[in-house]
């Protein structure tokens, strides 16, 4: 057998097993294989989500209900709800370490796992809010906008198979202001309003590019959990602040 055949089917071979191989760089089946498998993981994370939310709504009796026990909770911890979120973050950075692991796969499934329940938690205030204000419809028609918003933004990427990493340095910047901000509320008892929420809600787009892409571009065909974890939180961000601006109108 010539020595130019038999590089190209071992070739052929390891190009089709390897793990850590980049997503760009693999066959088409192989990256069709590990885009599918991330947005199945994405989709199956929301679907935790909303099972989360209703059970725990529903062994409570409703928005009232729930909100006369996390209520007593949120006035309880240090600072209150910029207590909450700085936890939330330890707890999403611990979960994204677990995700973006190497070793094993069942550390990256706990840490997806782990930033669902925790995010869960995190919502629950937002929710009995929403519920009670403007009731399910507003959060049906805040759902619905950021799916519509998701769509669009993944089409949009796909198509044109354009690498945004160059957001990066923009995103994380825009991230670190917005939490000077968030922080300077809580402190001082003011509210954010309408604006800035437009700014999160053009800030978590920007994240949806940059991780859509990312998913063509940069991660390795065996990070299917950690991108998924990463467009999972980005999409569920979007939720958050479009939920917020839809009570913001009620």
């Amino acid at each position: 057998m010539p020595h130019n055949m038999q590089r190209n089917q071992s070739f052929d071979t390891d190009f089709a097993a390897p793990t850590d191989l980049f997503a760009i760089a693999a066959a088409a089946d192989e990256r069709a294989g590990f885009i599918m498998k991330t947005y199945l993981y994405v989709f199956g994370a929301i679907a935790a989500f909303i099972a989360i939310e209703t059970a725990l709504f529903t062994a409570v009796g409703g928005p009232e209900k729930m909100w006369a026990i996390v209520g007593p909770i949120l006035a309880t911890i240090p600072l209150g709800w910029l207590g909450v979120l700085v936890s939330f973050m330890v707890v999403a950075w611990i979960a994204e370490k677990w995700a973006m692991s190497n070793t094993r796969s069942a550390v990256q499934h706990a840490g997806l796992a782990l930033y669902i329940v925790a995010l869960s938690i995190l919502f629950l205030p937002l929710l009995c809010f929403a519920q009670m204000k403007g009731g399910p419809n507003t959060i049906l028609s805040a759902a619905m906008s950021t799916a519509g918003l998701f769509a669009m933004l993944t089409l949009a990427v796909f198509i044109t198979r354009k690498d945004f990493s160059f957001l990066k340095s923009s995103l994380t910047f825009g991230a670190l202001a917005a939490l000077g901000f968030i922080a300077t509320a809580a402190v001082f008892k003011f509210a954010l309003g309408p604006i800035f929420m437009y700014a999160m809600i053009a800030l978590f787009c920007g994240y949806i590019l940059y991780y859509t892409s990312n998913i063509l571009h940069h991660y390795r065909i065996g990070q299917h959990v950690a991108a998924a974890l990463a467009l999972f939180a980005s999409v569920m961000m979007l939720f958050w602040y479009i939920l917020q601006l839809f009570m913001s109108r009620e």
